[in-house]
């Protein structure tokens, strides 16, 4: 014969819906055992977080209880840390330490959970200080989550010293740091935990790699990444397709599209659709639109079907491409398959549109949207306008964007920059003291290379470098050979009122070209030389660029704010349309 316990635990283990929950608690409440049976914080914890369960319902439950053991508090707050509502764990985490009742190790986890999903770095500290207090320091489960919090909040510096004073730690303590590292201001810190954990002997997993090959990706560092994607194979990773993703995405962000195929082709588990638009993104920011849109066509062919996400990778290769009859038939063919086109899809048309200098059409889109456009719209538009010299439709973007509150540098310098091709250097100062009056700084320039590991940055102009004296003088010899070659430096793209020749100065030592010549100088021959730059590309650099990579038989790949420029044999992989 069941024990009226054993019978309950027997019946709350057949509770398979919420009418289950609701009749095991009736079950309680008639034979008198609520308020003091322990199945009935197993009841709660299954209402609160089990998919049939309602987490409003568990609070009903919750309120009904005299006197709630930390067990039931956990069990409410472990609901509210993984709902809608996390800070409401928090909240109820201060109602408890209020009352006699004082929380444990999971109380303090549950609700370091909820923090870390609210961003909530305060909290977390107060907690970390009640940890201390409690003694719970040594719990490698409690610590890791509050290092998560640190992360995820962007505090690596509390990060780091939590995570080196702990006496112990597992490989999600190490994960948990890595990816706080590459997804914040620290990627090369990152790298150098993973190689640390390998030194330490311990075994980086699948979510140690996914961390490692962001940080990869930040840093467009090619060399770290072979290293990784040379340890994803020894270990036979390969099989796993989120890191497969992570290769493509990696390689093709650090300027190796050829690689990036490589991983996408050999793969040796299913492709999946986010397979399919990382690569049909990594192909379009690489300027390879016609391969963009054939893989687009494949994909549907193996019967995978596009997404919101496939199309915007697929319209952004008609864009960097300049494919714009395809651009406006891919969009019709999203709508009429049903996708209904976001705000990205918009701004994708506007630009392919305001590139094709066909400003009037993309003004139109932007004005008969079905939503409210939003400053990356105007943003586009106002940059065509640029492009082309449209004063008037300038203006027009411009008090658009004003109206809708954006103070960004950006907006500031494009509108100016229009006003300077047309020399109308008065609407230029006003501009610029308008910058002053709101406080709004431009952003500098500035490149960055990596030569055996370790990274070179280069703003405009610069000097700081421990090499700058050798860089220059390459640069001198670089403007010798280039003219012989019939270069005329493109002094349009100096937005001052001042003198040609300061003009032809102020091009002359822009941070890229700097990045360029340093490559040249530290990098053997044949070795490809990889920049990245903050800002787009400026023309005049362009046209040089692409003469280096001819006269001195090198490949140089740019990483802009906009796409990718693979210069060889003095071309260009844009086709000179960016």
């Amino acid at each position: 014969m069941h024990t009226p316990m054993a019978f309950l635990d027997t019946l709350l283990n057949k509770c398979a819906s919420l009418g289950h929950i609701k009749q095991f608690q009736a079950q309680l409440v008639t034979l008198g055992l609520f308020q003091f049976c322990t199945s009935r914080t197993k009841l709660l914890e299954l209402c609160a977080i089990s998919p049939f369960g309602s987490l409003d319902y568990a609070g009903e439950i919750f309120s009904r209880i005299e006197s709630p053991t930390t067990n039931d508090w956990n069990a409410i707050i472990r609901g509210l840390a993984q709902s809608n509502e996390p800070r409401e764990a928090i909240t109820c985490y201060r109602t408890m330490s209020q009352i006699p009742q004082k929380p444990d190790a999971l109380t303090c986890s549950f609700t370091l959970k909820a923090c870390a999903r609210m961003l909530a770095l305060l909290e977390a500290k107060q907690i970390h200080s009640q940890l201390i207090r409690f003694g719970f320091q040594a719990d490698v489960l409690l610590q890791t989550t509050l290092l998560d919090v640190y992360a995820k909040s962007g505090d690596l510096d509390n990060a780091q010293q939590l995570f080196d004073e702990m006496q112990l730690r597992d490989i999600a303590t190490w994960n948990v740091l890595i990816a706080g590292l590459a997804q914040g201001s620290r990627p090369y810190d990152a790298l150098v935990l993973f190689h640390q954990m390998r030194r330490e002997r311990l075994r980086p997993n699948e979510v140690t790699v996914l961390g490692a090959l962001s940080a990869c990706s930040q840093l467009g560092s090619l060399h770290e990444g072979k290293m990784v994607h040379l340890y994803v194979q020894e270990e036979q990773m390969d099989t796993n397709v989120q890191v497969c993703n992570a290769l493509i995405d990696m390689f093709a962000k650090c300027g190796s599209i050829d690689k990036a195929c490589d991983v996408f082709y050999t793969m040796r588990c299913q492709k999946s659709l986010v397979s399919w638009n990382t690569m049909i993104m990594a192909l379009a920011l690489h300027g390879h639109g016609a391969h963009a849109l054939d893989l687009f066509a494949c994909m549907r062919d193996a019967g995978v079907h596009p997404d919101a996400v496939t199309y915007l990778a697929a319209l952004c290769a008609c864009n960097h491409s300049g494919l714009v009859s395809d651009g406006l038939q891919l969009f019709q063919s999203m709508v009429e398959s049903g996708v209904r086109p976001n705000v990205k899809h918009y701004g994708s048309l506007v630009d392919l549109l305001g590139r094709a200098g066909r400003l009037e059409e993309a003004y139109q889109v932007i004005t008969s949207l079905p939503m409210v456009p939003d400053v990356v719209l105007w943003q586009s538009l106002l940059g065509a306008c640029k492009t082309y010299g449209n004063v008037e439709l300038a203006e027009r973007a411009s008090r658009a964007l004003v109206e809708m509150g954006s103070n960004s540098c950006g907006d500031f310098v494009l509108l100016s920059n229009v006003y300077a091709s047309q020399a109308r250097w008065t609407d230029v100062g006003k501009i610029r003291d308008a910058m002053k009056n709101r406080d709004v700084k431009k952003i500098p320039g500035f490149s960055f290379i990596e030569v055996e590991g370790v990274i070179h940055k280069f703003l405009n102009g610069d000097k700081n470098h421990s090499k700058w004296r050798e860089i220059y003088s390459k640069l001198d010899e670089i403007g010798l050979r280039i003219k012989a070659h019939g270069y005329v430096p493109e002094t349009c793209f100096v937005l001052h009122d001042i003198g040609e020749e300061d003009k032809e100065q102020a091009l002359y030592y822009h941070s890229e070209k700097l990045a360029v010549a340093f490559g040249l100088i530290s990098m053997r021959c044949g070795t490809p030389i990889q920049v990245i730059k903050n800002l787009r590309i400026c023309g005049d650099c362009h046209v040089v660029i692409k003469l280096i990579s001819k006269i001195y038989d090198r490949e140089i790949i740019v990483r802009d704010r906009a796409r990718f420029h693979r210069f060889k044999e003095g071309f260009c992989s844009c086709g000179d349309y960016w």
